[in-house]
């Protein structure tokens, strides 16, 4: 009876993560098919503007536009950025693989010429103290944005944390990586953007 009561839940928790990740991708490509503008061409590695490539959360697609206030009250915008090459990163003080990914970001921020947008899920910490602590413990130098209400990760549809996007100098998503990133990893990230 265990046997067959443990099975049936399981089958229902597997169904349930089915249902959950193609009710996520039907509706994320329904708002995709109502944005204006051209399909980014990833077979010659190039979008004919950025200004006309659909925006989504694939990679391909313009990354979604955002403004948010640095852990230094500076306010930063993606669209302010573009002829740069730019990591966004989504992170918590309380995420242990997060933790383990910083000293590899910031190496990679001092070694290349990236701009890394780390996007601290501030909503979820015990107070601004924490994530202050954390990027003194770790000497991070890239800059640490707030969200605050979460906007910005409901936006980006943030499941797991850390979550990365790699974005190209026309705002163009060319990678997207789901947990935590190494420095080996992000380089061969930045070496494939156009």
């Amino acid at each position: 009876m265990k046997k067959i009561l443990i099975t049936v839940v399981i089958i229902g928790m597997f169904g349930w993560a089915v249902y959950d990740l193609t009710s996520s991708t039907s509706s994320s490509t329904s708002e995709d098919n109502n944005e204006e503008g051209k399909e980014f061409n990833v077979a010659e590695g190039k979008g004919s503007d950025s200004n006309t490539t659909k925006v989504g959360l694939e990679v391909g697609k313009k990354a979604p536009d955002f403004q948010l206030t640095t852990l230094n009250d500076k306010k930063i915008s993606l669209s302010n950025l573009k002829g740069e090459k730019v990591m966004i990163n989504f992170w918590a003080t309380w995420c242990p693989p997060c933790r383990a990914e910083m000293p590899d970001m910031e190496k990679f921020y001092q070694n290349k010429d990236i701009t890394i947008l780390a996007i601290n899920l501030t909503s979820t910490e015990s107070g601004l103290g924490d994530v202050r602590d954390f990027v003194k413990e770790f000497d991070l130098s890239f800059p640490i944005l707030l969200d605050n209400q979460n906007n910005i990760a409901t936006s980006y549809q943030i499941r797991p944390i850390p979550t990365t996007y790699m974005v190209n100098s026309n705002g163009v998503i060319q990678h997207k990586a789901l947990g935590a990133m190494n420095y080996e990893q992000m380089i061969k990230q930045y070496e494939q953007m156009n």
